[in-house]
Formats: C-alpha cells, sequence, structure tokens
C-alpha cells in the first residue's frame, strides 16, 4: 500500500483527518504540518503532495513546466481587502487613496499580494501609480528575496535597508503595507488598522460582484505519484473535503472557543451560498480564469492562460 506523505499549512480544518476521524482507502496518508510551504516540492525528498502558491503554480504552467500536477482544490481562500493595514492616525481609509503612495509588500509574486493589486486596480490604482518596497514583515521574518525577476529600480524595490515593513510603516517611510497575516499583536494596542474601517462590508460587497472568494493555495502532486496511483488525488481531495465539513459541524456545536465565533458562523451562512467553498474545475472557473488574467495584466506570467490550461487532465499514459 502506497503512503502519500502530504505538507500543508496548520489549518483546523484538518483536524479530522490528521485526527483518523477520516481516514483513507487504498493509501495511507501523513499530514506534515508546515510552517511555510514547500519550495521545491518537485524535487522533494519528504513529500508527495502539498498545499502550494496558485501563482507560483500558473508561473510554471505558463513557462511550459509540467514538474507539478494540480487540482483545482483551493486549500486557502481569503478575501485581500482585510490584509491592507496602515496605521491607526493614517487619514487613509480607501483603496482609491492609495494612488501615489508608498506600499509594503511581503512578496511580490504572491497569490494574495496578486489579488490584492487586482483590487487596486478595480479601484483605478495601476502598478505604475504606486511605489513598491518588497520585505519582511517584522523583524522575526527571514530576509530573502522577495522580488525575484520583478525588481524596477525607482519603482519597484527592496525595503530600504531590509528594514521590516512595520517599522516602516510606523515611523512614516510606507503608508500602507499588504500582509496575508497580521503582525503579532495588531490587535492589541499596536497603533495599527486595516486601509478600510468596516473591511467585511467591503468584502461582501466585493463577493457580490464577482461571485467568489479568492483562492491562494492549491493541492498539488508530483506528477509521477498522480500516474502511478490515478485514484489517490481525486479521493485525497475529496477526503479534505470531507474533513472540512465534519470540522465545520464541530465548530457550530463547539463554538465557544471566542465569545463571537457562533455570530460570524450564523452571518456566513446569511450572507454567502452555501457552495461558496466548493472545490472543482466548474465551481471555479470564473474564479481561475480572473486570477489568470490579473496575472497576465500584472506581468507576472507572458501570457494569459486557460482554466484548462492550469488545470490540465493528467495524461496517465505518459513515462
Amino acid at each position: 500500500m502506497v503512503t502519500i506523505r502530504l505538507a500543508v499549512r496548520d489549518w483546523d480544518y484538518f483536524t479530522p483527518l490528521a485526527l483518523g476521524d477520516i481516514r483513507p482507502e487504498g493509501f495511507a496518508l501523513e499530514v506534515h504540518r508546515v510552517g511555510t510551504l514547500v519550495n521545491d516540492l518537485a524535487n522533494s525528498e519528504t513529500y508527495d503532495a502539498a498545499e502550494i502558491s496558485f501563482s507560483r503554480y500558473a508561473q510554471l504552467r505558463a513557462r511550459g513546466d509540467s514538474s507539478l500536477w494540480a487540482l483545482p482544490h483551493f486549500l486557502m481562500r481569503g478575501f485581500r481587502q482585510r490584509c491592507i493595514i496602515t496605521t491607526e492616525n493614517s487619514s487613509l481609509i480607501s483603496l482609491d487613496q492609495l494612488k501615489g503612495k508608498r506600499i509594503g509588500v511581503t512578496g511580490w509574486q504572491d497569490s494574495g499580494n496578486s489579488w490584492t493589486r487586482a483590487l487596486l486596480r478595480e479601484a483605478g490604482v495601476e502598478i505604475e501609480d504606486v511605489y513598491w518596497y518588497a520585505g519582511r514583515l517584522t523583524a522575526d521574518h527571514p530576509i530573502v528575496d522577495r522580488l525575484g525577476s520583478f525588481g524596477r529600480p525607482g519603482h519597484i524595490e527592496a525595503a530600504p535597508g531590509e528594514h521590516p515593513l512595520i517599522d516602516l510603516l510606523k515611523v512614516g517611510e510606507l503608508d500602507a503595507i499588504f500582509t496575508p497575516f497580521m503582525p503579532q499583536g495588531f490587535f492589541n494596542g499596536s497603533g495599527l488598522r486595516q486601509l478600510q474601517r468596516d473591511f467585511r462590508e467591503a468584502e461582501l460587497a466585493w463577493f457580490n460582484r464577482v461571485g467568489y472568494i479568492p483562492g491562494h493555495h492549491i493541492l498539488a502532486f508530483k506528477p509521477d505519484i498522480a500516474r502511478r496511483y490515478p485514484d489517490v488525488a481525486a479521493e485525497l481531495s475529496e477526503l479534505i473535503d470531507r474533513s472540512a465539513r465534519l470540522w465545520h459541524e464541530k465548530r457550530e456545536k463547539y463554538a465557544d472557543t471566542t465569545p463571537w465565533l457562533l455570530d460570524d458562523i450564523r452571518r456566513t451562512a446569511q450572507d454567502l451560498p452555501a457552495d461558496w467553498n466548493r472545490n472543482g474545475l466548474e465551481a471555479n472557473r470564473k474564479m481561475i480564469g480572473d486570477f489568470a488574467s490579473e496575472l497576465f495584466a500584472q506581468g507576472i506570467i507572458a501570457q494569459r492562460l486557460t482554466p484548462e490550461a492550469l488545470f490540465p487532465t493528467l495524461n496517465y499514459g505518459e513515462a
């Protein structure tokens, strides 16, 4: 029996699967929790499948690189309005006000930051209208290359002196930051806030316009694993969905971990369709197409890819 070693972020909905409440048939599964995404799954000696960046996968496909095979199963989804932060005393409260401003990003080609730049473009703020600085969010994060080949002197650069973006924001050298996760202590007198004060309403209005919550990370496999065990990929995807459904049912019952979690569950059920988190190509066709178009428009990929080009059916007859 084959064992699939899966590397994923520490998402709570994996709990039933990780604890064995839900088990695969026909293969064994090891769920490995990782703090950062696997850098090179194709050549990993540790993992057979993993949660990977949608953007970086699209870049591989755009270059004709088929070293990974992925399913349109979105392990991470999330609105991005909440991910634009500024200082409490800033006068900025809307996306259009970011024109001409200095914005820090934690990674230029990241899926989340690509989606956030799409929000700005929708508000009439193009990439050329902003001065961009890529760097680590806080001093606890490592200094690494966060620009890749996308730097443009005087326009898209590394953070000055590699200083943490939060520090630069607090001293006024940045006007805002794009970040996937809030820095530690954000909610406890940090002097920071979301740019849009009622970001939930902004997110809901955006959902009602486009019909989806953006996807950021997807489920990927080494192609050899998928070819040798052709049923494993689809079964693993279904197992993860089952784990998420069971976890959601448990959250409805055990909602007292935070005082208003139950209200959030209620509001989500009221405001979003029941299948907002559904996986698969057809359910996510518009979102996938929109993301591919944004990556092309932003110069992340050199050609506009179709959903089928991003998620082709694996040819099991290949060697």
